[in-house]
């Protein structure tokens, strides 16, 4: 009989309901809804705009049921952003948005409460502003009485989840990106909670990806015109979903998860907590059947995005194919940024912002769109060499293959950039591999499909995969010396 799961994907600009087909063989994804995701800023806060989202989630219902109806739910969002909610079970605010501003300078201040070395020695995770210790010492700092109030915090597919069934959990995968979980003990850390004075009693009991959370309530089934249905903790951390889905059997396999953000990895049985990882800021996060996802967040398609809303708001309408192409016929290797700086990160005026960057690094300055597109590009090639050889090192391992999943492998000329720089073969697909994660873990929750391995089988076999080979490497290799001069 064929298997029909209901995968919603939040990404950081949109989000989508997505029924997957399993008819023994191989996964068929039927789009049913597709909604824009848009922080909204208030009073100098940015603010996710839950109420709307969870209004789109039942949308995704309806039009599901439509469709031909579904046996589980599964929800997958982007990582560390929270909802608090109080003792009536109640949200007491919009969650804040990750690119809000109010953790500036709170990775160095709590150093001073916890030593770098200790804390990267318990948690393996990547020191980025956004993460969710710095939000909740932001809150202690400055909102000292929303933690007093809060019974219960929630990342936010264990929130959608909530609103859903009335049940609470903190799945592992999501949890991880927090900062907040003892890698050895895989539970909540009391030492850190009780170094920076935040309440244990505030999170929820943490399960693994595949359990099930609880039905749909009876008022969701009422309001939506559908069955009860078992919601399933997926792995809700969407890059966990997306590294799933690799379509690689063998299971040792560098991966490039591209989208918004660009996640370059690989994952591993043990996490790698040394020095070396901890020097070069790479993360250990929590995955599928106890894996590690061994990763670094890089800054990825958010500059060509961001770039491109800039152009239209100055009156300059161009495709991604346009800008594909005036990238193309730019001269190469002019200039370089670093993609991670942080001036790239806040909504703004990239372009200028490149320009500056090459300015005041004393490069040639990009005027045109086609060099500014070219610089971009380019550069986020050269990090993608850079981190590899950082994973390469800490791993000890040769990859001889890169797995590019997600977003970006619509993008050829990322692609192949990427395989100019990192001097490897690059296979691309599946192009949807974080909702082929979050299917692929609802089928082995209800055992339709046997494991992890069966499941990447059967999502290699589901997808169209390209492959990019490397070209003129020796003229990479020479202008990585020169994208070095500027990281």
């Amino acid at each position: 009989m064929t298997k029909r799961v209901l995968a919603f994907d939040f990404g950081a600009s949109s989000g989508r309901a997505i029924i997957g087909c399993f008819d023994g063989d191989k996964i068929t994804l039927e789009e049913v809804h597709r909604f824009s995701n848009d922080p909204v800023s208030v009073g100098g806060t940015v603010y996710w705009d839950v109420l709307r989202l969870f209004y789109e989630i039942k949308q995704g219902i309806i039009k599901a049921k439509i469709a031909g109806g579904f046996d589980s739910i599964g929800i997958d969002t982007w990582g560390v952003d929270f909802g608090l909610i109080d003792s009536e079970g109640k949200l007491m605010e919009n969650p804040v948005h990750y690119r809000d501003a109010r953790t500036i300078g709170l990775v160095d201040e709590a150093f001073k409460t916890m030593p770098k070395e200790k804390l990267y020695g318990i948690t393996g995770i990547q020191f980025m502003e956004l993460n969710t210790l710095f939000q909740l010492i932001s809150l202690k700092k400055y909102r000292p009485w929303m933690l007093e109030r809060a019974d219960k915090m929630l990342f936010m597919p264990d929130l959608f989840g909530y609103m859903l069934t009335g049940k609470m959990c903190a799945e592992y995968s999501i949890a991880s990106t927090s900062q907040l979980i003892d890698l050895d003990k895989r539970t909540w850390s009391k030492e850190i909670l009780n170094a920076f004075g935040i309440k244990e009693s505030i999170f929820a009991p943490l399960v693994q990806p595949g359990t099930v959370l609880g039905e749909l309530s009876k008022e969701i089934c009422e309001e939506c015109g559908v069955d009860p249905v078992p919601v399933i903790s997926v792995c809700g951390h969407d890059t966990q979903s997306a590294i799933t889905s690799v379509p690689c059997e063998d299971g040792d396999f560098a991966f490039l998860s591209s989208g918004t953000w660009s996640l370059f990895g690989t994952e591993l049985d043990k996490p790698i907590v040394n020095e070396t990882s901890m020097n070069i800021n790479i993360t250990n996060e929590g995955g599928f059947d106890g894996s590690t996802g061994f990763l670094k967040n890089i800054i990825g398609l958010w500059l060509i995005q961001e770039s491109r809303r800039q152009w239209k708001r100055e009156g300059k309408e161009y495709s991604y194919a346009d800008l594909e192409k005036l990238a193309l016929a730019a001269e190469p290797f002019k200039c370089f940024i670093d993609p991670d700086a942080p001036e790239f990160v806040p909504h703004g005026n990239i372009p200028e912002r490149v320009r500056e960057f090459c300015r005041k690094t004393g490069q040639y300055v990009p005027e045109t769109v086609g060099e500014i597109m070219r610089c971009i590009y380019e550069s986020l090639a050269m990090k993608y060499r850079l981190t590899f050889e950082k994973l390469r090192e800490c791993t000890e391992r040769d990859y001889p293959v890169i797995h590019v999943i997600g977003g970006g492998t619509k993008d050829g000329l990322l692609c192949q950039m990427t395989a100019n720089s990192c001097d490897r073969t690059v296979k691309a697909g599946p192009i949807e591999a974080t909702v082929m994660g979050n299917v692929a873990v609802q089928l082995m929750s209800d055992g339709s499909v046997e494991n992890i391995g069966q499941a990447r089988k059967i999502v290699a076999d589901s997808s169209e995969l390209k492959t990019f080979e490397p070209t003129d490497t020796d003229k990479w290799a020479k202008a990585y010396k020169d994208f070095l001069k500027v990281t």
